[in-house]
């Protein structure tokens, strides 16, 4: 099972509330205004940060008065992520737009307590990141269950683990889904979405987006993390790879044309890659001969030429194997955007990626349909 999807989800929280910048000064005017009321409150700053590209940038401070009331007066050009913070790590997170906000909390906790109105951008963001914490929270429970069948060779519980790690990952997209004006979509797709798996949901809403929210900084944001996955996505022709093999010479993947090809991604340090190996030796001794035929061709990650032989003999895996040995760094690895192993990417005879990161059972059936 591929966690990263999951991964994902469960810290966009903290992408959101983790980053701090250096102070700056209010630009003042008045197309925008935050009222806000904190109870248990002490008198004192309170702090406006914005999201910038790479970290929360500091924007305005406000004064809590003796009744824990405070008020944020300024100007903004589109909808933008805000976050209102007492110690100026963590805090509420808002979408700001033209209007008044009204913010009631308590100021032991801003975040739990938060009852907002004015913005309906916010209320948005507020039930998302709920789902992300609900979701966190039962990342934990799933990843144990999962690694217990697969240590105890137990199929169908991992099967029906891995079910159910869909059905949570197919709620957080139909949230984003049902908000195609919000740039809590646009920005949602961009952070929680993985487009290594999930390319065609996000470039289908980034469509959307660009029709319905073009000019958001967020739109910008989803399509640049969605361009370099344009040409490794399902239907495009798989970009070649020749890179060395474990003999000294050179091996590319356009060779294997005119069959089946699943492109590997793996490391003889990698844990679940070595766990899944058997699994992948059965299903290539069972399919290579049949129809078009199957291969595999084994891209590894690894940095030791003497550790990555030793695996590939130990495990018997007795495909084609091709590493340049520069780990995450490895000229195949950025050219298919591989940022988590084992990674899968499955082509046609033709040479046309037809499916990625299949494994275990979902792989064995796909690859029955195709070559029994």
């Amino acid at each position: 099972m591929n966690w990263k999807n999951i991964a994902a989800v469960a810290s966009a929280a903290a992408i959101l509330a983790s980053c701090q910048g250096n102070k700056t000064a209010s630009n003042g005017g008045d197309n925008y205004t935050i009222k806000g009321k904190l109870s248990n409150a002490s008198e004192g700053p309170i702090y406006l940060y914005e999201l910038g590209e790479v970290q929360f940038v500091a924007r305005d401070t406000a004064q809590i008065s003796q009744d824990g009331s405070f008020q944020f007066n300024g100007t903004i050009t589109e909808p933008t992520f805000y976050r209102i913070t007492l110690d100026q790590q963590n805090g509420l997170m808002l979408v700001l737009d033209e209007g008044e906000i009204n913010v009631e909390a308590d100021a032991k906790d801003i975040n739990g307590t938060a009852k907002v109105e004015g913005s309906e951008d916010t209320k948005i963001f507020l039930e998302l990141n709920k789902l992300v914490n609900e979701t966190r929270l039962k990342q934990s429970e799933l990843e144990q269950r999962f690694n217990k069948a697969m240590q105890e060779g137990n199929n169908e519980e991992a099967e029906a683990v891995r079910q159910e790690y869909v059905v949570m990952q197919k709620q957080v997209k139909n949230f984003i889904a049902q908000h195609p004006n919000s740039v809590v979509g646009a920005f949602g797709t961009a952070s929680l979405i993985d487009p290594t798996n999930d390319f065609a949901f996000a470039d289908s809403m980034a469509t959307l987006f660009n029709k319905n929210l073009p000019e958001s900084k967020y739109t910008i944001l989803l399509n640049e993390r969605l361009k370099p996955f344009k040409s490794t996505a399902i239907g495009q022709t798989a970009p070649d790879i020749s890179l060395p093999t474990p003999d000294g010479g050179t091996k590319k993947l356009s060779s294997l044309r005119g069959k089946y090809v699943l492109i590997d991604f793996w490391a003889s340090w990698c844990g679940p890659c070595r766990k899944e190996n058997p699994n992948v030796v059965k299903m290539y001794n069972a399919y290579k001969d049949k129809g078009a035929g199957f291969e595999i061709f084994g891209v590894s990650l690894d940095q030791s030429r003497e550790k990555w032989l030793q695996a590939i003999d130990k495990d018997k895996l007795t495909w084609p194997h091709v590493s340049d040995l520069k780990g995450w760094e490895s000229s195949a690895a950025q050219l298919y955007n591989v940022t988590a192993i084992p990674q899968t990417v499955l082509v046609d005879p033709e040479g046309k990626i037809i499916a990625k990161g299949l494994r275990g059972p979902e792989l064995e059936q796909k690859l029955a349909s195709l070559l029994n």
